[in-house]
């Protein structure tokens, strides 16, 4: 049974459940870190690969080395029984090539990459089931996979979603209320600072509705911020003890 709360206008007045499972092991020694999150009926995979250094030999290696600070590659897909309508490339298609350039801005912000020089992080990205809000729950997912993986970083990166439902600020968009042909925002905040990694619309808005948006995706990513510094503090306590025993 669902413990989301509504309000009488069958609007929801919290965030969509959040379940993350932080640290999960894999069968490939390349990959450092995984993690699964699941936001309500989005269902999304995580793998951050170790970082490695380009070597010149490998083609192509030397036009993608920075002398000064580490090359992140992002990768996004979606599996074909994602969604309701089969997809036929699960990757490579402009959408995903738009949200991989997405990421890969988004951590270029929040990733200490000069202290890995003439190297590259990877990232992959795998919806299994989506309901709306993928680049949130990418970048929501991607950050506890990097803090697993051990890679610094200046601040959590925290995503969220929003648009207006019959003149109601909405945070968390599902599917359906994405759909509903209004305008949505996708906002990446570094809660600390308050600075903002990468904000995109994805339609014309007023601006004298810009602030009330962007408002209602900060405050949803600040309640994200406490829940994923929650699910690292836990899984640091079960690891201390794993490595005490």
């Amino acid at each position: 049974m669902s413990s989301e709360i509504w309000s009488p206008c069958i609007l929801r007045d919290q965030e969509r459940c959040l379940l993350v499972m932080m640290g999960e092991l894999s069968e490939d020694l390349r990959i450092l870190s995984t993690c699964k999150l699941l936001q309500h009926d989005s269902q999304l995979l995580e793998a951050v690969f170790r970082t490695h250094r380009l070597s010149y030999e490998t083609r192509g290696s030397r036009s993608k080395s920075l002398h000064d600070r580490a090359v992140i590659n992002c990768q996004y897909s979606m599996a074909t029984f994602s969604t309701a309508e089969r997809k036929r490339r699960p990757h490579g298609d402009r959408k995903s090539s738009e949200m991989s350039l997405h990421l890969k801005q988004t951590f270029e912000a929040a990733v200490l990459t000069e202290l890995y020089p003439r190297s590259q992080i990877d990232i992959y990205v795998k919806i299994l089931q989506a309901d709306g809000g993928n680049y949130s729950a990418c970048v929501n997912a991607a950050t506890l996979a990097l803090v697993d993986a051990g890679i610094p970083m200046r601040d959590y990166v925290c995503a969220c979603t929003a648009g207006f439902v019959e003149d109601t600020p909405l945070a968390d968009l599902c599917h359906a209320e994405e759909s509903g042909g209004g305008t949505s925002l996708a906002l990446a905040l570094l809660p600390r600072s308050g600075n903002i990694a990468l904000l995109q619309m994805d339609a014309r808005l007023h601006q004298d509705h810009l602030d009330a948006l962007i408002e209602a995706a900060m405050t949803a990513c600040k309640g994200v911020s406490k829940v994923l510094d929650g699910v690292v503090r836990q899984h640091l306590e079960e690891v201390s003890v794993l490595t005490r025993d």
